[in-house]
């Protein structure tokens, strides 16, 4: 990270650059690029494009624009963070973390408190950015949410996501992107803690190594919760498609009934201590949540 800087993009042959990068990130779908023309016609309408530069080469980039939300008390302005995506070759190294603090300052000058974006929940690393590193919650599941999709990464399977609340002033979010960040959960103290997992994904009598979910949606009795999903999703994706829909679907059922339970996703555990990754949500119970985790 000693070498990436972040950078507002703005010009047509920045934004070309912008275009590629999808390209690199999304494979396989040319239809799916947003091209040059509506990148910029965002940012000259009080969007925001964010690039990282390395050696003066695009290697990341994020883009949002201003959007409506439905209040009680009528329409509210937000932000609506779109896309992001980093090149293959420089992922895990800190530059979503630094494109989204990057998009946390200058939304904060534009006087908006609060910025969403969908992710897809089975992706371990996501949700530990989004979630654990930066401080987002979820309470909203949307199926289908962009439907059939045709890149490498989504095509043949739901496009199911989260959408996350990023309350951006919120005491809960500056305590991990200032100066001195609250530490993440680490999976070890959580288990001694008395917290375990309530369902289990290592069936003993399977043979083929792989996470496999459980045949139903255990019962939800505490108030909090840990939900394990694969460590690595695109691994299990690339070794056995149709174990991947499974925990399309049994995810689906999971995160539906938890949200219409009232329980909120409040941290994410990414645990790789033996090896072999994990990736835990936090689910929390009540309007307690608001007072113990901002």
């Amino acid at each position: 990270m000693l070498d990436i800087k972040i950078n507002l993009i703005e010009t047509p042959e920045e934004m070309r650059l912008v275009e590629q990068l999808q390209r690199d990130v999304w494979p396989g779908s040319e239809t799916d690029i947003v091209p040059l023309h509506m990148l910029i016609t965002i940012v000259h309408n009080g969007g925001l494009v964010l690039g990282a530069v390395e050696d003066e080469k695009l290697v990341g980039f994020i883009l949002g624009f201003p959007g409506f939300e439905s209040t009680p008390d009528g329409p509210r302005l937000k932000h609506c963070s779109h896309m992001m995506g980093i090149h293959p070759d420089h992922r895990d190294g800190g530059i979503g973390f630094a494109l989204k603090r990057a998009q946390w300052q200058i939304v904060r000058h534009q006087s908006l408190d609060h910025i969403t974006w969908t992710y897809d929940p089975l992706l371990s690393r996501n949700a530990y950015l989004n979630i654990a590193k930066l401080g987002a919650v979820c309470s909203t599941y949307r199926r289908s949410e962009y439907g059939e999709m045709r890149d490498g990464l989504n095509a043949g399977l739901p496009s199911d996501r989260f959408q996350v609340d990023w309350w951006i002033n919120t005491r809960r979010v500056e305590s991990r992107l200032g100066k001195r960040p609250l530490p993440t959960l680490k999976l070890n103290p959580v288990m001694r803690s008395g917290l375990s997992p309530f369902y289990s994904i290592r069936d003993s009598h399977l043979t083929d190594s792989l996470p496999h979910p459980p045949e139903h949606v255990p019962p939800f009795e505490e108030r909090l919760l840990l939900a394990e999903i694969p460590g690595d999703f695109l691994d299990l994706k690339s070794k056995d498609f149709t174990l991947a829909r499974d925990w399309k679907f049994f995810t689906r059922e999971l995160f539906e009934t938890a949200f219409a339970k009232n329980y909120i996703v409040t941290d994410f555990i990414f645990d790789n201590s033996e090896g072999s990754p994990r990736g835990l949500y936090v689910l929390t119970h009540g309007e307690s949540t608001l007072d113990e985790f901002e």
